[in-house]
């Protein structure tokens, strides 16, 4: 079952075609005609009576009064045959395709001992219906490799401008497309898609991720391929939404100050969750929601420019998971209720500065959207695949020396992916580097079950609500497969499971998927999946995906469904080797934490936040405060060389952990450096492939992260410098002490800063060096 396509590009490739054929045109319809008759949707003498009476409206439109009179017989069945022809052409339009034309045309011409490749029309690809575009491909592709060697460069841009219309218009993309979706990969899309507009970067990666590893793919990786049932919402409905509910007044926005943004969106947000979807546009949701059946659903954004080189727009845009266990009608408002939050996050203030910031302003952004069946598994009421995470191609970002960055790493969750890409609250994925799988970024068990996963997110059946669990309330004997998810912990150490039998509590579980990635072939199916994508893509890439264990005899074999695939921004890296030669009291801080390598030098001020402020900090009110605080600083400081440092976890959405900023606060900054265990219980995590770290990798800001106790920070330099925040923005009252700009050149008159990395001694120095 597909989503129904319309037959007003049928229509206007039947006339294109049979224009080609001048003469044989009459023979061609005729054949047509025989055919409507044939199939018994139409019956001959009511349509030759549907034609004279629709000839003798047309003499009425053309000032004839008396139709029998004022017009001699010649001209009448001139006139009659016109509406013939015309009416001919809907009908068989309305109920053929156009390979039954080609068909025809072929009998016809067949008559003339003409080869089937004169069937082929001469057009303009780049003004031609897409209808006719995708009969001509396929009539190409059906031609044996002989036959289709002189029409190889015409099928070349046949697909070149479908993939343009209907997937993506950029050219990196288009690049590599064209030589691997063939003419039925497009005509399989767009069975699936709702509109005539382009489905969007999100979707356009999956796809083409997917078509180039059925491909490329080893037998063992192809065997444990997946792609989720997906429907495509084309870009052209955002427009009309907008249009049909008066919301035009809301797409000057982007040309507004970034305060006003965040002023208005509030009501902006109201207002799309009050609009109405068109009827035609219903009609479709209803078809997606029946196929569906009662499996949950996820509503993703895929606008134009989402997942493009240089511009992945991670974590800008709303997805959203719909239970779908409610009555058809509920379940048709939730839908219609998640796209519509989804238009309205086209505006958002983020989304708006990140594009400024990428100088994409004043591109026609429209949003397309990507509505997938959620994979998972059922257990009790709780709804949640087995493993799902985000994979990279290239680990920019070590623990340890012995890792090789080209294998890649993965942020791997129990639950649905969201705790592996976005850096939620109080809880940590599995960091695994697929060249050492089972190597922790720490030796100690305290430490490894500190930062193992703390919380799960699911799909609750019965209460029809996507919620998120301590893992101790859900992870227990009865988790199928516990043994490949969890570890437990024993006497100082940590066992592994050979069932689902527990020697002590529940409790004691602790999520590290030792037996996954011991036992399986997952770690090795991920590297081939990842290098595979990154050669073809001529760049590293990063993969969405969820995954399960299919039992097979004795044996588990993995199942890896592929989401999402992007190409993957990576810091700009130089050989950088330490100086040796700066002394102690030059020296500002040290890190060897998220060291990657390269320099920033000239560094005249610091955008330094305390910890002891900030995290007394205690009403919710002055934390909002603080954060737009500094995304005023970061807009008066764009034109000078500055650093931010600051506590704990930057860019979490639970400040108690550390700094609640986006990636619009900080963007003009050239580092980001987090400190931890300055404060009593406040740790860091690495933000290794959040949305956040990604911002920060495209923007090429070097993220680096400073261990109290481990790392030099010269604490009292930053704390006794004079500050000047006031100098640049509205300070005044406490946020003088949670805010602080330090003027490099005050430590020394006209000395500035310099920051040297070096990835493969994994340290990284800051320190003055005259100017």
């Amino acid at each position: 079952m597909t989503l129904p396509q319309t037959s007003s590009d049928r229509l206007l490739s039947v006339y294109l075609a049979l224009s080609q054929y001048p003469v044989l045109s009459a023979r061609i319809r005729e054949l047509m005609r025989q055919e409507l008759y044939r199939q018994g949707f139409l019956e001959p003498r009511a349509f030759q009576q549907e034609v004279s009476l629709r000839a003798v409206h047309t003499q009425e439109r053309e000032g004839i009064r008396q139709p029998l009179v004022e017009e001699d017989a010649e001209t009448w069945e001139y006139r009659r045959s016109m509406v013939l022809n015309q009416l001919t052409d809907s009908y068989f339009a309305k109920h053929f395709s156009y390979e039954q034309l080609a068909e025809l045309i072929q009998q016809v011409l067949g008559e003339r001992g003409v080869s089937p490749t004169e069937v082929l029309m001469e057009f303009n690809p780049e003004t031609a219906p897409t209808e006719l575009l995708f009969n001509q491909g396929m009539m190409i592709e059906k031609l044996s490799q002989a036959e289709q060697t002189p029409y190889a460069a015409r099928l070349h841009e046949i697909k070149v401008v479908l993939i343009r219309r209907m997937i993506s218009d950029q050219l990196p993309y288009i690049n590599i497309a064209k030589d691997w979706f063939t003419i039925a990969d497009l005509a399989e899309i767009r069975r699936h898609k709702l509109g005539s507009g382009r489905v969007g970067g999100k979707a356009a990666g999956m796809l083409l991720a997917a078509r180039i590893l059925k491909e490329k793919a080893s037998p063992a990786l192809l065997s444990a391929l997946h792609t989720p049932i997906s429907f495509y919402i084309g870009s052209d409905l955002f427009y009309n939404f907008i249009s049909v509910n008066n919301l035009l007044h809301w797409n000057e926005q982007k040309y507004k100050s970034e305060e006003q943004m965040r002023l208005e969106y509030p009501d902006l947000v109201d207002e799309f969750r009050k609009g109405d979807f068109p009827p035609a546009a219903l009609q479709y949701l209803e078809t997606i929601l029946s196929m569906a059946g009662k499996r949950p659903l996820i509503v993703r954004s895929s606008s134009l420019l989402e997942d493009n080189f240089g511009t992945a727009f991670a974590g800008k845009y709303d997805s959203i998971f719909l239970p779908n266990q409610g009555k058809p009608e509920d379940n048709l408002r939730a839908l219609q209720s998640a796209m519509a939050n989804i238009y309205a996050s086209t505006l958002n203030p983020a989304a708006m500065v990140y594009r400024k910031s990428r100088g994409l302003l004043d591109y026609d952004e429209r949003m397309a959207l990507l509505i997938q069946v959620v994979e998972g598994e059922t257990n009790g009421n709780y709804y949640y695949p087995q493993m799902a995470g985000v994979a990279y191609s290239h680990n920019q970002y070590r623990w340890s020396p012995t890792i090789r960055a080209e294998d890649g790493f993965i942020r791997l969750v129990w639950g649905l992916g969201t705790r592996a890409v976005d850096r939620v609250g109080n809880d940590y994925p599995q960091l695994v580097a697929l060249s050492h799988p089972t190597l922790h970024p720490s030796s100690s068990i305290k430490t490894i079950r500190r930062y193992s996963q703390q919380y799960i997110d699911l799909i609750d059946l019965e209460q029809n609500q996507f919620i998120t669990l301590p893992v101790r309330q859900v992870l227990n004997q009865n988790t199928p497969l516990l043994r490949f998810i969890a570890q437990q912990e024993s006497g100082g150490y940590l066992q592994s499971l050979t069932s689902n039998v527990l020697d002590g509590r529940p409790e004691d579980l602790v999520v590290t998927f030792e037996g996954l990635l011991k036992q399986t072939a997952f770690p090795g199916l991920m590297k081939e999946m990842l290098q595979t994508l990154q050669r073809e893509y001529n760049c590293p890439v990063d993969v969405e995906f969820t995954g399960r264990l299919l039992r097979e005899g004795r044996e588990y074999r993995p199942e890896i469904t592929l989401i999402q695939c992007r190409p993957l921004s990576t810091i700009k890296e130089g050989v950088n080797i330490l100086p040796t030669h700066i002394k102690p009291e030059d020296k500002l801080f040290t890190a060897t934490s998220l060291v990657s390598g390269g320099s920033i030098h000239k560094i005249n001020y610091i955008l330094y936040v305390p910890a002891e402020a900030y995290f007394s900090i205690r009403s919710e009110a002055e934390r909002h405060q603080l954060e737009r605080a500094i995304g005023r600083a970061n807009t008066a400081l764009q034109k000078e060389g500055f650093i931010c440092v600051g506590p704990g976890r930057w860019g979490t959405s639970n400040p108690d952990l550390g700094v609640h900023v986006d990636y619009a606060d900080i963007f003009n900054s050239k580092a980001l450096v987090e400190v931890a265990g300055l404060v009593a219980g406040v740790a860091t995590e690495p933000s290794l492939g959040t949305h956040f770290f990604q911002d920060l990798i495209e923007g090429q800001i070097y993220p680096l992260a400073i261990q109290n106790g481990k790392d030099l920070f010269n604490i009292d330099l930053f704390e006794g410098a004079p500050n000047h925040i006031a100098e640049w923005i509205d300070a005044q009252g406490a946020l003088l002490s949670q805010l602080r700009l330090i003027r490099v050149k005050d430590f020394r008159p006209n000395w500035t800063m310099s920051l040297v990395m070096d990835d493969n001694s994994s340290q990284a120095l800051a320190y003055l060096v005259p100017d």
